[in-house]
């Protein structure tokens, strides 16, 4: 059979070899290869793919085997890299439960040894179980007490309680924590640091902060209302004297009032557009005034005549404050600056850079920080006069800020915005506690030095307060003048006179509103009506 395969096959080659010589290279060629049928591009990717999924299929969704070696490095890198700080806890409880196993047996050996020194017996010293559904028993009943020297052996020797043993279980302190492993404590020494986590513990355990009783305030009540600006009423201030004050109105016009009959006393024009801030010199009879002309006044009160401009601001001047103890001036702008001004000289000092909008207030103190500003940006910064820069800047408010006001006793100051109002410590603006409840434009705020400040809103509200604990012990909203429409409800600017005794309000119906304490008030007639709620400290 192998001899014919043989020469089966030499035959088959012989034919193909002469076949090979006698045919062209294109015949050969087509007489082997069949015609290939073109296909489109699309048909044939779809071809490759089902071969290859064909070829796949088995293995589809098949888990990758495990490798022993690997896995195990694996899992000991995780454990080590996530509960590292941890891993020696089951050695130490082991440890702890073998010791608190021994130290039990000690107190059963020394009950049977000090037996003889129990001086006598209490019965019932546990009158109720110790827990719901738990009976009384004969070792809760009667209770062997040792001697005074029996008993300070045994306080050594007692273990802990069972709930402050749970207790370490679930909640292991952070000392604990990184002990190292495989340590095991004295018994009297584990006891004493369990005292004195539970004291921590106990003292970390704070009451939630209450709001403490307010301050007993008489109610406030208008007595006077005076009429003769010709516009909304922007300004106020009183002379230190208390024998006068002045307004600034939109009618361009700044008057002097005379405090006690309320009479207009006289009239200043000068301004060609809105007067937005006055205030009076404690050193030297001058009255200085800012407006939205760009235009910042000196008014020398025994000519009744401008003698100085302080020329610089770009934009509006929203409002001024004069140093208490240096004759310096302090205006804010529209222009996003502060300035502040030498008063005899009319030089810049300094212009204040870094808010992003309009500076709406600005106050100032002897001590530092000297300078505070409130914006429209919604931020307050504390400023450094010497070095012209800013100190701290206060980013808690979420509106603009329009309204500050610095506590003529303490070291603190508020901020009025229509979120709500914030009181500050300096010299850092650390936060001391939000007045919430008066859902408007706070425009101005005013306090005097028995802690009642006052906050005035575009919608012609006012709110009185007890500043040490944020009690609202009063709301305002005084009629407007007959003949004037109720949306010209608004109160632009407040000020307490310099007894305290009478507040004076600015007010969009073009009138001067006087307020002084009710009289016949009494902690009677008008009870504080509060509730030592707890206090939600909000930051922001």
């Amino acid at each position: 059979v192998t001899s014919g395969a043989g020469a089966w096959c030499s035959t088959v080659l012989r034919v193909v070899f002469w076949l090979r010589g006698n045919m062209s290279q294109r015949e050969w060629s087509y007489s082997f290869v069949e015609d290939v049928q073109k296909h489109s591009v699309h048909t044939l990717v779809f071809r490759s793919l089902k071969r290859t999924h064909d070829m796949f299929v088995a293995d589809n969704a098949k888990p990758v085997e495990i490798d022993d070696e690997s896995h195990k490095i694996k899992m000991a890198i995780k454990q080590q890299t996530e509960y590292g700080p941890v891993l020696h806890m089951p050695m130490q409880k082991e440890i702890r439960e073998k010791g608190q196993h021994s130290v039990g047996d000690n107190y059963e050996t020394y009950s049977a040894m000090h037996g003889h020194e129990s001086d006598y017996a209490v019965t019932g010293t546990h009158p109720y179980p110790s827990g719901p559904g738990v009976a009384l028993t004969a070792d809760t009943q009667i209770q062997r007490m040792p001697s005074e020297s029996a008993a300070q052996s045994l306080a050594l020797a007692l273990p802990a309680s069972q709930s402050r043993l749970d207790a370490q279980r679930t909640a292991a302190g952070v000392g604990e924590v990184y002990k190292h492993p495989g340590i095991p404590e004295p018994p009297g020494l584990s006891l004493t640091a369990m005292e004195a986590g539970g004291a921590k513990n106990s003292a970390l355990a704070k009451k939630a902060p209450t709001m403490p009783k307010p301050q007993w305030h008489p109610p406030w009540k208008l007595y006077r209302v005076i009429s003769g600006h010709l516009g909304w009423v922007r300004c106020i201030a009183v002379e230190p004297g208390n024998q006068w004050f002045v307004t600034g109105s939109a009618d361009r016009t700044i008057k002097i009032w005379d405090l006690a009959a309320g009479k207009l006393k006289l009239s200043l024009t000068g301004h060609i557009s809105t007067v937005r801030g006055v205030i009076v010199s404690a050193r030297s009879p001058y009255l200085f005034s800012c407006g939205e002309d760009k235009q910042v006044k000196c008014w020398d009160l025994e000519y009744n005549k401008v003698i100085r401009h302080y020329h610089g601001h770009l934009s509006a001047v929203y409002g001024l404050d004069l140093h208490p103890t240096i004759d310096v001036l302090v205006t804010c702008s529209r222009d996003s600056t502060a300035r502040i001004w030498d008063v005899r000289t009319k030089a810049s000092v300094h212009t204040l850079t870094g808010h992003t909008n309009a500076v709406a207030t600005v106050r100032c103190q002897a001590a530092e920080p000297q300078i505070i500003t409130g914006s429209h940006d919604t931020t307050i910064r504390l400023w450094d006069m010497v070095a012209g820069k800013t100190r701290v800047t206060l980013t808690n408010h979420k509106k603009s800020v329009r309204a500050v006001v610095l506590h003529p006793r303490q070291y603190t100051f508020a901020s009025g915005s229509p979120d709500n109002i914030k009181q500050w410590k300096f010299p850092d603006g650390s936060f001391i506690q939000n007045l919430s409840g008066h859902n408007a434009i706070i425009n101005t705020l005013a306090v005097n030095s028995d802690g009642v400040l006052v906050s005035g809103a575009d919608n012609g509200t006012m709110h009185l307060w007890d500043w040490r604990t944020g009690y609202n012990f009063q709301r305002v909203h005084a009629a407007v003048q007959p003949g004037s429409l109720d949306s010209e409800s608004g109160i632009f600017s407040c000020t307490f006179d310099q007894s305290e005794s009478r507040l004076i309000t600015a007010e969009a119906d073009k009138t001067i509103k006087v307020y002084k304490e009710d009289d016949t008030a009494t902690e009677e007639t008008h009870p504080v009506s509060w509730k030592p709620e707890i206090i939600k400290r909000k930051r922001f």
